[in-house]
């Protein structure tokens, strides 16, 4: 029987060469992405698509036919064997995105598709055209051995995301909190205390520069994505919600070991970072969609905590302050709705949302005060702005009635990151028996750098910090939990370049020129000392307008005025800030914003397994190594 097998394995695989070298239609596209596939069968390193044993995932293929002519079947065989998919999980649709260019083209999809195999595997997509002329093409891809889980396993897995947050941001906050004396810092901020630390190259599927949708969900997923691509990989539609699928963390724990998913932000919950721990989508900004997404599938990623901005997805069209539109909802075709087993959509942009959760037995808080009144519910909704929160600087002077940003926004109660860190982790420990997986992003490090607004990114960074804090506390009164620090990227090459040689006063009493505010400002090496700054009992300084402060330069920058003094309010055009008092510096980058850089950035690790965390490491291998933790 082993001998007849391994000649009717020799045959199939002669017959898709040969059907290879006579083929006229063209295979353009083979999903999972591979080298062995991109280079034409000239090498398979190194390993794209990574798997572990049962994590689900789509192959799909893209067939361009000859002139005239159509796809009539797509055949599909892994390790050259031909596979049978499940009933209904299959489909031969037109590539939308080709039409116009190459008539008749289509995509062939598996839905759902596993293995349960450790090791190297080959899939191979076999077309046949209407004049029966046939084409293949073979790639690759791997499963990737993980321990089955036992006593030692972590039970739950908190992942702590700074979103933008790179060595400098770090480090800035370090000296902003916690400062130095005669070169030793006086305190370690939460994050420095963990034991282990890895460094993270942070390339996406198609740069290496990455947006924070790839940025986050190569960390879940173990697979690259694209940018502003979501749990996807490219494809040849231009439907935003039917590209081929894989498996997040989330929704394989929540179907193979019952566990729970809380999701944090002080960004708005649409935004990439959140959606890019359980949403499918190749379009980050398609709001209404992603919302729905979260609850329409909340029984398959365990979904129980989901906290931050973004009222305006969950409130119907036509009421003041919605954002909801059909352009950005989804009714997805059957084979995924079988292959995958999810809600079927709706193009419902008059939905009441957050009615819904509500239903469903979802606690909602509009507010902190609400947050700190529901106590401990199975299911808790807190929305806490329209869009995005606002950010820590501004939070805190609110409190201490020293600013009028928050209140003037119209949510002047809104809680900060380690208040909702406490909550979600109180809700996740009293109904998650199987365990959790939970994610809270500290969503501003990045946006204000992006605004090159040196201070509050620094406090967006302190805050972050204090909710780290709270999961450090929880992982030690909970052993069987791991905890990690870490960002989805760098943002705006960020650098510490010194301190101010002058007092506040004198600051603002320079002239908006170089020679002024730049030459007799600045001070690096020597100069720049040890900054000093008040902490107050609330944990932030008592004022960021010190004198001799921090200065941070920004290397991805776009142009921008800068007087090196807090402004008062935000401002998210740095050219139209401080025209009068600033002097000109002239950006690396176009446009009106920093950007995104490729620089590798720090992993810090706590509790269970953490030793897994170490080295110089690829985004997507962090997945393998949480889930070498969990096991399977």
């Amino acid at each position: 029987m082993k001998h007849r097998n391994t000649l009717l394995t020799a045959t199939v695989s002669a017959l898709l060469a040969i059907s290879t070298v006579n083929a006229a239609p063209v295979i353009s596209r083979l999903t999972p992405p591979s080298q062995l596939f991109a280079t034409g069968g000239a090498q398979s390193a190194p390993m794209i698509a990574r798997f572990i044993p049962g994590q689900r995932f789509d192959l799909q293929a893209t067939v361009r036919p000859d002139a005239g002519q159509t796809i009539t079947k797509v055949q599909w065989y892994i390790d050259n064997k031909l596979y049978t998919p499940v009933a209904g999980t299959t489909s031969l649709v037109p590539a939308t995105a080709l039409t116009a260019t190459v008539p008749n083209a289509v995509v062939s999809s598996v839905r759902g598709y596993s293995n349960l195999t450790v090791g190297v595997h080959t899939f191979t997509a076999r077309a046949i055209q209407s004049d029966k002329a046939t084409v293949a093409a073979k790639g690759n891809f791997e499963v990737v051995a993980t321990p089955l889980s036992g006593a030692n396993s972590a039970k739950n897995v908190i992942i702590m995301l700074g979103d933008g947050m790179g060595a400098s941001q770090r480090t800035a906050a370090r000296i902003m909190l916690k400062g130095y004396s005669q070169g030793k810092v006086n305190a370690k901020l939460a994050m420095d205390t963990f034991p282990n630390t890895a460094m993270v190259m942070t390339a996406s599927l198609n740069s290496i520069v990455t947006d924070s949708a790839p940025g986050m969900q190569n960390y879940v997923t173990g697979n690259k994505a694209a940018n502003n691509q979501e749990g996807v990989w490219p494809d040849d539609t231009t439907d935003k919600f039917d590209n081929p699928r894989f498996e997040y963390l989330s929704e394989y724990l929540a179907r193979q070991k019952g566990k729970k998913l809380g999701v944090v932000t002080t960004a708005d919950v649409f935004d990439a970072t959140p959606a890019s721990m359980a949403v499918h989508t190749q379009d980050r900004g398609a709001g209404t969609g992603i919302v729905d997404q979260f609850f329409d599938d909340s029984a398959r990623t365990g979904l129980t905590v989901l906290m931050g901005g973004g009222r305006k997805w969950f409130l119907p069209a036509g009421t003041a302050g919605s954002g909801r539109t059909d352009t950005t909802d989804y009714i997805l075709p059957n084979d995924i709705k079988t292959g995958w087993g999810v809600a079927a959509g709706a193009l419902d942009s008059t939905r009441n949302l957050i009615s819904d959760f509500q239903s469903a037995g979802w606690t909602y808080a509009a507010d902190k005060t609400a947050m700190v009144g529901a106590g401990v519910p199975s299911k808790l909704l807190g929305l806490f702005a329209f869009s995005n929160m606002n950010v820590a600087l501004d939070k805190i002077d609110g409190r201490r009635g020293a600013s009028t940003v928050v209140a003037t926004s119209g949510l002047p109660d809104q809680p900060m990151l380690n208040e909702m860190t406490d909550k979600a982790l109180a809700v996740l420990d009293a109904n998650s028996p199987n365990g959790f997986v939970l994610m809270v992003e500290g969503a501003s490090i990045d946006k204000q750098a992006h605004n090159m607004d040196a201070e509050r990114m620094i406090l967006d960074t302190i805050e972050f910090d204090s909710a780290i804090k709270v999961a450090q506390a929880y992982a030690k009164a909970h052993p069987d939990t791991l905890v990690i620090v870490t960002a989805d990227h760098e943002c705006a090459g960020a650098a510490i370049i010194g301190a101010s040689v002058v007092t506040d006063a004198a600051l603002q009493a320079k002239s908006n020129t170089a020679a002024s505010m730049r030459d007799t400002v600045v001070g690096v090496y020597d100069a720049a000392s040890f900054p000093k700054y008040t902490i107050a009992a609330d944990g932030y300084p008592e004022t960021t307008n010190v004198d001799k402060r921090i200065l941070v330069g920004f290397g991805a920058n776009a142009d921008r005025n800068e007087d090196w003094r807090t402004d008062a309010q935000p401002n998210t055009l740095p050219l139209a800030r401080d025209t009068a008092t600033g002097y000109l510096i002239t950006g690396q980058v176009p446009g009106t914003s920093a950007t995104h850089t490729a620089a590798d950035i720090p992993l810090s690790a706590y509790g269970r397994s953490s030793g897994l965390f170490a080295g110089t490491i690829d985004n997507t291998d962090v997945f393998f190594s949480i889930m070498r933790a969990v096991g399977r």
